[in-house]
């Protein structure tokens, strides 16, 4: 599955390990992706979110269901 968050649209990003004798690989950083219940256009979805998107608000999370009392 892609690394890459539904809102803010962020991707992993590409380096360099570079070890004490200066060999050079390649290397990535992940995106800290969660996976949220979110409303979205009125609907409840799941989908992944950066933290974030998460911490500043931009994601509205759903209401936990309560179980209906007869």
């Amino acid at each position: 599955m892609a690394q890459v968050c539904n809102v803010c649209g962020k991707k992993p990003q590409f380096g360099n390990n570079i070890s004490h004798a200066h060999n050079v690989t390649r290397r990535r950083w992940n995106v800290n992706l969660q996976s949220v219940k979110a409303n979205v256009e009125g609907a409840t979805k799941r989908i992944r979110v950066c933290s974030n998107c998460i911490k500043s608000g931009r994601v509205v999370k759903a209401a936990p269901r309560t179980p209906a009392v007869a």
